[in-house]
């Protein structure tokens, strides 16, 4: 665990753990003052939302049971979640999913394979570093 200055909390980071941008994500993390939790599915992403209070979802397009539209509608309306910066880590491309993505609540978004530079400077930045 590191050692924080004064009155300075650390960032909660919620990821899906199926992902193969787990790994990368960590990494981008890594050395900064930042919890991950992870989730296996759409639904225990919500759970884990209402319960950890994360500064940032890292969401999967490829997520079992609860498909990755849901799960950003859901976030958006959870009082206490509805606020939190959603990253889309996803395959696709094209401008009616991308827009499809924004429509249901995500924030941001990344494509696979997961440049590490791109996703360590979204992070930085939703985080507010």
């Amino acid at each position: 665990m590191l050692c924080l200055p004064a009155g300075m909390s650390r960032k909660k980071i919620l990821a899906v753990q199926d992902s193969a941008t787990i790994p990368l994500f960590e990494k981008a993390v890594l050395g900064r003052p930042v919890d991950v939790t992870t989730a296996v599915s759409g639904e225990e992403i919500l759970g884990r939302a209402r319960a950890d209070r994360p500064d940032l979802v890292l969401i999967d397009s490829e997520m079992p049971e609860l498909d990755w539209v849901e799960a950003c509608r859901r976030l958006r309306s959870d009082p206490d979640a509805g606020e939190v910066p959603i990253i889309l880590v996803t395959s696709h491309s094209e401008a009616e999913y991308l827009e499809r993505a924004f429509i249901s609540g995500c924030t941001d978004y990344v494509i696979k394979p997961v440049d590490e530079n791109e996703l360590l400077v979204k992070v930085r930045s939703y985080l507010g570093e």
